[in-house]
Order: structure tokens, then sequence, then C-alpha cells
């Protein structure tokens, strides 16, 4: 079991629930919001005009939105960042694995196991993907956190 008093762990978790954490995570919302507008979009579209199946449609518009994001999210959310662009985007894409495997498999159970309406199920598994991907993002890729 983990020691809740290792000064490492409090020193992230102290960190992560932090002012400048909330400020950054303001802005990846309006960021993230924007984006997972487009898509959505993306999605709409393979969905009801291109007749694609609804998973493979959500990982394309998933894929399309996280490189916008991190265009966005360089150069606004987590400014000031020292990595180098190439090998930011190499993890930003590497986290953006992590949050397509969440998005993929959540909402794959959703549609699966409810009945709410795909475009309904996406919204809710960007919650929880986008948070898991903030929090990969703010620590390990841009040390900002």
């Amino acid at each position: 079991m983990t020691d809740p008093s290792d000064p490492i762990r409090r020193g992230l978790w102290a960190r992560l629930f932090s002012a400048k954490t909330g400020g950054m995570l303001v802005r990846n919302t309006v960021v993230s919001t924007g984006v997972f507008i487009i898509g959505l979009g993306v999605l709409w579209v393979l969905v009801q005009k291109g007749g694609m199946d609804e998973v493979i449609a959500a990982g394309i518009g998933f894929v399309t939105a996280n490189s916008l994001h991190y265009l966005l999210g360089r150069s606004w959310i987590f400014r000031g960042t020292e990595r180098a662009l190439a090998a930011g985007y190499a993890l930003f894409l590497v986290n953006g694995g992590v949050g397509l495997l969440v998005t993929m498999g959540l909402y794959a159970a959703l549609l699966e196991w409810t009945s709410i309406n795909y475009l309904v199920a996406r919204i809710i598994v960007s919650v929880f993907a986008g948070l898991i991907v903030f929090v990969l993002n703010a620590v390990w890729n841009f040390r900002r956190v």
C-alpha cells in the first residue's frame, strides 16, 4: 500500500489541486470544448453522411480533434513548456492514445449496454477521457504541474 504521507505523492496531489493547475484546466476545458465540437462534427458527418460504423467514426473524430488540441494546448494551455515541438507532439499522441483507448472502450460499452444516443454517449465519455489526458499532459508531457 502506498503511504499517503509520502512527500512525492503529497506534492503531486497538492500541485494537481493548485490554482495554477486550475487555470490550466479552465483553458484546457475551453480548448477541449472547441475541438470536441469539431470532433463531434466529424463523427456526425462520417456516421450520417458516410454510413461509417459509430465506433470507428468516433476514433477518427477523436484523432482529428486531438491533433488540433496539441497546437492550441502548446501555445495557450501549457505555454512556457521547454519540451521540443516534435517530442511534445509525440508524447501528446501517446497520451492521446491512452485517451483514445478510454474513449473507445467506454463508448463501445455505453453503446452496447445502454440505449443512450451515440452523440450523448460520446459527450459522457469525453469527460472521463479528457481529465485523464489533461493530467498526463500537465504532469508528464509539458511538465507544467
